[in-house]
């Protein structure tokens, strides 16, 4: 299987903060890695390249041994609305007062659905 991951830029690398390497990912949801690379493949998580020999996720993308509910549904809606994975990190991390904070905080706190609806508004 080949896996495209982006490399990241300094500003978007700096809104996400903390990342966790795919094999830290794999471990804490306990899964292979490769089954890991697959939840990139599917668009279920985003990983960048950051200089390292594997891509990283956002830390906040996990949440004990899970992804963050609702996550994988924003990134989908996301891709189909043309964002790639850097743009889909900068809009998922960029503060937006009508929430308000970023769209992953409140996804973290259970208002993915609010999220993902301005996530469709996007494509048009």
């Amino acid at each position: 299987m080949t896996l495209s991951v982006a490399q990241i830029d300094r500003e978007t690398d700096q809104l996400v903060g903390e990342w966790l390497p795919l094999s830290e990912v794999a471990g804490r949801l306990g899964l292979s890695i490769g089954r890991a690379k697959q939840l990139l493949k599917d668009k279920k998580l985003v990983g960048v390249r950051r200089g390292g020999p594997q891509p990283e996720v956002p830390a906040v993308f996990i949440a004990g041994n899970d992804v963050v509910k609702g996550l994988p549904g924003t990134l989908t809606v996301l891709a189909d609305a043309g964002y790639d994975d850097v743009a889909a990190l900068r809009w998922l991390f960029t503060a937006d007062d009508s929430l308000p904070g970023a769209p992953i905080e409140a996804i973290a706190a259970g208002r993915h659905t609010e999220v993902k609806r301005r996530a469709q508004a996007l494509a048009f």
